[in-house]
């Protein structure tokens, strides 16, 4: 007798632990839940308007991801902003970036590098600011080095690309107020497509590297002074 059970599921709603895991995820990012700052479960469920059990479980995920730090009695911090925190993340995309788009420049469809141009002069919009164009900002970059990016290289620079968001989106949101840094930010990321569109390797890992540098420093305005000065310290 044939079965019946449908070869293909219906999609489950999300559960409330997903929904706390995005939403506290989100508002970290956004600096809604402000670094080093610390909260009780209590705080954080009445919030989200839910049990302390999926908060519980929410907060187990973002340890993983170096946004918070449980502490005993039911309280958590946010994970504070740093600069060897900054400088690790950084030191880390110019490692994997610039590689990953060297072979990449050479597998990119013409009608991709055409889409993405357009979507680089959007990011000039000064109707946009940072926190707006992020999502599409890391979609952006992703499908630059899609094409001879592995599973693990996703992986890990999408980790890279959340822990680096704290810092971009304060840096950057500093700027949001100045016509000329918006219209700064889409010809970078025009400048970017026409690297790829060379086709030469050694030309697209530099504008891959500069366009970190570039970022690096901005993010470094998501820092305090003292902060920032703590690299010229000794035992720093």
């Amino acid at each position: 007798m044939a079965s019946t059970r449908p070869a293909v599921r219906p999609i489950a709603s999300r559960s409330v632990v997903e929904q706390v895991t995005d939403e506290l995820r989100r508002s970290i990012l956004s600096g809604a839940l402000a670094p080093g700052q610390e909260y009780s479960l209590r705080e954080l469920a009445g919030m989200l308007d839910v049990s302390f059990i999926p908060v519980r479980e929410a907060l187990r995920s973002l340890e993983s991801e170096g946004l918070v730090h449980t502490r005993p009695g039911r309280s958590v911090r946010v994970a504070p902003l740093g600069l060897a925190d900054l400088q690790g993340i950084y030191r880390l995309r110019r490692t994997i970036e610039p590689e990953v788009a060297r072979r990449s420049c050479a597998l990119l469809a013409d009608e991709t590098l055409d889409a993405l141009d357009a979507e680089a002069a959007g990011f000039g919009d000064a109707a946009h600011g940072m926190a707006d164009i992020y999502e599409d900002h890391h979609a952006f970059h992703l499908a630059l080095l899609a094409p001879a990016a592995t599973a693990w290289d996703i992986r890990v620079l999408t980790t890279l690309w959340h822990a680096s968001e704290r810092y971009i989106r304060i840096g950057f949101g500093q700027l949001d107020p100045d016509p000329d840094e918006h219209r700064r930010r889409g010809q970078a990321h025009v400048d970017l497509v026409a690297a790829f569109r060379t086709r030469d390797p050694d030309t697209v890992a530099a504008a891959i590297e500069q366009h970190l540098a570039r970022n690096e420093q901005i993010a470094l305005a998501a820092l305090t002074p003292d902060e920032q000065d703590a690299q010229a310290r000794p035992g720093a």
